[in-house]
């Protein structure tokens, strides 16, 4: 099983959330390219996010609670 999610993560995952894990990934790298060069910090979130998608599987992405309630 993948690395879990940090709160901040599955927060960033559920904005950019595309349906599908390679869709979300995607997303995540389309939106890096707009960052700029001090945003480090969500430079790195998205970089750690990103990583922990790609180390699941699809099945595992579609089980993902992106949504909790507080």
């Amino acid at each position: 099983m993948a690395e879990t999610l940090t709160f901040e993560e599955q927060n960033l995952v559920g904005v950019y959330n595309a349906g599908t894990r390679d869709g979300t990934v995607a997303a995540l790298k389309d939106m890096q390219g707009y960052l700029a060069a001090e945003e480090t910090e969500l430079r790195e979130l998205t970089a750690s996010a990103v990583k922990k998608l790609l180390a699941m599987t699809d099945e595992e992405y579609a089980v993902l609670d992106l949504y909790p309630e507080a």
